[in-house]
C-alpha cells in the first residue's frame, strides 16, 4: 500500500494543504524561431481558470539539452506543479526525457506499461494499414524509446494515440515512503538513452494507478535522491507532447485526477477601472498603500497608448481572494476620486 500524508480536506485540527503554484515549460526551437506560435500558455491558463486556479509562471526553451536540463532542475527544485510540453518523442531533436533524467540524477529505463501501450499502438496502426505487426523490426524497436523515462516515473495517459507522457519529481525532505510505482529494474526491455535494446525474459508488468497529491512515489535510488510522483515537498513535472490535440486532454487529466481537491478552493478575482490622463508614477503611492493595507491583494497597472476604444489610459485594479477584493477596490476608487482622477468604465473580472 502507498504511504500517504494528509491532504485536502484536512483532518480535524490540521491546516489544509496549501494550493500549489502552477508553472509551464514550453520546449521547442519551432516556438522560439517563430515557425509555430505557442498555443499552450493561453490554453493552460484557460484550463486552470476553469478550476479556480491560475498560472504562476511560464518559460520557453529551445531544443538545447543543457538549457532544458537547467530549466528542469530549477522546476524540480521549485516545489511547484509544472507542465512541460514538447520534446518527448524519439527523434534526434527530442531531448526532454533524457534531460529530465539528468536533472534528477537518475538513469533512464523503459517503463513496462508504456512499452505495452506503445506496442498496442503499433499493432493498431498495422491493422489500419492492413500489414502484419513485426515486434522486432528496427523501427518498431526504436519507437519504444518513447516509453523510456527517468527510472521510477509514472504515466500520464494519452487519449489520442495511447502513447503516454510521464511525471516525476524530487522529494526534498522527509522519510522515504513506500511505493507501488515500478522502478524500471524489472522492465522486460531496457532501452538506453542512445536507443540500444536488450531483450529480457518476462512480459511487461502493469503499472499501479498514479497517486494523487500528497501520495508517495518511488523509493529512493542510490545517491540520496528520492523520486516521487506527486507530493508537497518537491516540484512535480508532468511531461506531455507538443501536439495540442494530445497535450491539452492530458493536462486536464492531471488537474482532475491529482489536483481536483484544489479546484475553486480559493479562486482569484479582480476588479479594475479605466483611468484617463494619469501617470503611473503618480498612482504608485496609492498602489503601495493598498497592498500594505490588504494582505494577499495585488494591485496591477496596465497602461495603453493606442487602445481602440479608450485611447491612452491606465487600467488600474486589484486582484486576490473573492472575500478580500471588495474592500481593497473601494479603497482604490476612493483614492482615485480624492486625487481628482478622471475615471472611465469599471471592469469586472474576465
Amino acid at each position: 500500500m502507498n504511504a500517504t500524508t494528509p491532504t485536502f480536506p484536512a483532518l480535524p485540527g490540521l491546516a489544509p494543504d496549501p494550493i500549489p503554484q502552477f508553472g509551464l515549460i514550453v520546449i521547442g526551437d519551432e516556438i522560439l524561431s517563430g515557425k509555430r506560435a505557442d498555443k499552450h500558455m493561453p490554453k493552460v491558463i484557460e484550463l486552470l481558470a476553469a478550476r479556480g486556479l491560475s498560472l504562476a509562471w511560464c518559460e520557453y526553451v529551445g531544443d538545447d539539452p543543457q538549457r532544458i536540463t537547467t530549466t528542469l532542475k530549477r522546476a524540480f527544485a521549485s516545489g511547484d506543479v509544472v507542465f512541460s510540453t514538447g520534446g518527448i518523442g524519439a527523434t534526434p531533436d527530442d531531448h526532454t526525457r533524457q534531460c529530465a533524467a539528468a536533472a534528477l540524477g537518475l538513469p533512464l529505463a523503459l517503463h513496462p506499461q508504456a512499452e505495452a501501450l506503445i506496442r498496442e499502438r503499433m499493432q493498431d496502426l498495422a491493422r489500419e494499414q492492413g500489414t502484419v505487426y513485426e515486434a522486432d523490426r528496427p523501427d518498431n524497436i526504436h519507437r519504444l524509446n518513447m516509453g523510456v523515462f527517468p527510472q521510477g516515473a509514472q504515466l500520464v495517459p494519452n487519449p489520442f494515440n495511447k502513447i503516454p507522457g510521464f511525471f516525476c519529481g524530487e522529494r526534498r525532505a522527509g522519510p522515504p515512503q513506500a511505493s507501488s510505482a515500478p522502478s524500471g529494474g524489472s522492465d522486460p526491455h531496457a532501452v538506453g538513452e542512445r536507443g540500444g535494446t536488450e531483450r529480457r525474459a518476462g512480459p511487461p508488468q502493469a503499472s499501479s494507478a498514479a497517486p494523487r497529491h500528497g501520495e508517495a512515489g518511488a523509493p529512493s535510488p542510490a545517491g540520496g535522491r528520492e523520486l516521487h510522483g506527486v507530493n508537497d515537498r518537491g516540484g512535480t513535472i508532468y511531461f506531455v507532447p507538443g501536439f495540442p490535440v494530445m497535450a491539452w486532454p492530458m493536462v486536464e487529466w492531471v488537474l482532475d485526477t491529482h489536483y481536483a481537491a484544489f479546484a475553486h478552493r480559493a479562486a482569484q478575482v479582480e476588479r479594475s477601472v479605466i483611468v484617463f490622463g494619469a501617470m503611473e508614477a503618480t498612482l504608485t503611492p496609492l498602489m503601495e498603500q493598498i497592498e500594505q493595507a490588504h494582505s494577499g491583494i495585488k494591485v496591477f497597472s496596465l497602461p495603453s497608448v493606442d487602445h481602440p476604444q479608450y485611447g491612452r489610459h491606465i487600467e488600474l485594479g486589484v486582484k486576490g481572494l473573492a472575500a478580500d477584493v471588495p474592500a481593497a477596490y473601494q479603497q482604490l476608487k476612493a483614492g482615485l476620486l480624492k486625487a481628482n482622477a478622471k475615471l472611465g468604465p469599471e471592469l469586472p473580472a474576465p
